[in-house]
């Protein structure tokens, strides 16, 4: 197998534009009209136009409503927000480890972004728990993932299919935990996503789920540069590209998508005001079929091939820029299309 090479601090005898994304050459001075791929700078454009904070979103209306939660609701926005904690620390180090590899300075620059963006995110869930409980409780919320049964399987999914990359970087391994990373960006959050989103639908939490909604929007962002990566990649080495690593995707994503309905029958089970276990199962099984397609492999579950949550689709708001949409009033009858979410495949 061919081992990665790290990516030199700087190469005099190299060009600014990159000769490979991967075991390439490039001096590392990056000038934004020299680069390589055609879809970088405006990639970047879009991450940049994605910058926020947490200070930005006002607790206020959160912190009087979240004792009127019911317990269920309480133990499940709580417990999601320890999922994501610990999902979202290790994208920060995995982001750092896999710029460690990319030897084009456009998309090192961006995985630097995404490392940053990813603090972010984990900043924002102290500012949320902070708001709302006392530090014994948050202190808590961050232990979940140590004593989750349930969190741990899913957790030591990802973290294992990463850890083959960390510990031995070579093309192969680096291509299968990208496959782990579009699970953990664009399938293990999505339930929890819906249980914020069906909050603010019922009027409920609606500055917590603004929060949910800035990070669905940089996770949305995340997988596609990941999805370009691998792509690029397999383009660069396409001895790679066999019927055994499509296979092992659709595989992958299938587990996957069973440990997350899982959780989803776990954390959100029948008893959750307006999400119907079966919806939420399908949409689960809706997006590891869309997911393992960005990836160029068969879809894992027959059929599937529209979003039994529509509902959802005005609450992502994916791709409108950076705006304060919930505005403390219904989204019943927001208006959405194909700009604004995934509607089938």
């Amino acid at each position: 197998m061919t081992k990665l090479q790290r990516r030199v601090l700087v190469d005099e005898g190299a060009p600014n534009c990159s000769t490979a994304i991967i075991n390439g050459r490039s001096s590392n001075v990056l000038n934004w009209d020299d680069v390589r791929f055609s879809w970088a700078y405006p990639k970047y454009k879009k991450m940049l136009a994605n910058f926020w904070t947490p200070f930005e979103i006002n607790m206020s209306g959160d912190i009087k409503q979240f004792p009127m939660l019911s317990k269920k609701e309480q133990d499940a926005f709580l417990k999601i927000i320890g999922l994501l904690a610990l999902l979202d620390s290790i994208q920060t180090d995995f982001a750092g480890k896999v710029a460690d590899y990319v030897t084009d300075s456009s998309v090192n620059a961006m995985m630097i972004i995404l490392a940053q963006q990813e603090v972010i995110h984990n900043h924002s869930y102290s500012y949320v728990l902070s708001s709302l409980v006392s530090k014994q409780q948050q202190d808590e919320v961050f232990e979940y993932w140590r004593n989750e049964p349930i969190l741990q399987k899913r957790n030591a999914f990802v973290t294992e299919g990463y850890k083959d990359f960390v510990d031995e970087p070579t093309i192969d391994n680096f291509l299968k935990a990208i496959i782990f990373d579009v699970i953990l960006e664009g399938l293990f959050f999505y339930s929890g996503f819906a249980f914020f989103y069906n909050l603010a639908r019922n009027q409920k939490m609606v500055a917590s789920s603004t929060m949910i909604n800035y990070i669905n929007r940089d996770e949305h962002l995340h997988v596609g540069l990941f999805e370009k990566i691998y792509k690029e990649v397999l383009k660069e080495n396409p001895t790679y590209d066999t019927e055994e690593l499509r296979a092992y995707g659709m595989k992958t994503f299938r587990e996957a998508a069973e440990l997350e309905i899982e959780w989803g029958r776990y954390i959100i089970g029948n008893e959750m005001e307006g999400i119907l276990l079966d919806e939420l199962e399908d949409y689960i099984k809706f997006m590891a079929n869309m997911r393992a397609k960005q990836l160029g492999f068969e879809a894992p579950f027959e059929g599937y091939r529209n979003n039994p949550l529509r509902w959802i689709i005005a609450y992502q708001e994916v791709d409108l820029g950076k705006t304060d949409f919930f505005e403390q009033r219904s989204r019943q009858y927001t208006k959405t299309s194909d700009a604004n979410g995934f509607d089938d495949l």
